[in-house]
């Protein structure tokens, strides 16, 4: 069973990755020597926790499939199983992108939220 699972990246992050044709990571994930990731039901507190005061964020789908060789599921905040790739993950397995919007109450707006 392959899962939705997402990237969150500045959209300068975005830009370059695309010129390189893969996500190398945010310096978070270059320290902790893998990509963070999360699935569709943690990537809302995850922005919340990690990006509240970010703008110009785009939230990146990624298609769990194509990283099968690279992707781990290790317990992470709360207990909880985080997507985890060690090495890079290639534009290919982009999936969709949309930039994160602020509501009308400054909170992020999600693709599948309604408004």
């Amino acid at each position: 069973m392959t899962r939705s699972i997402f990237k969150i990246l500045s959209a300068d992050q975005w830009t370059l990755a695309e010129s390189e044709g893969e996500i190398r990571g945010a310096p978070i994930d270059i320290q902790d020597g893998f990509i963070h990731l999360s699935a569709r039901d943690q990537v809302e507190e995850t922005v919340a926790k990690h990006f509240a005061d970010q703008d110009d964020l785009v939230l990146i789908q990624v298609d769990e499939a194509k990283l099968v060789d690279t992707l781990r599921w290790e317990e992470s905040r709360g207990g909880a199983l985080f997507p985890h790739v060690y090495g890079t993950i290639p534009c290919g397995a982009v999936v969709q992108t949309w930039p994160l919007q602020r509501n009308r109450n400054g909170q992020h707006r999600f693709p599948w939220d309604s408004e």
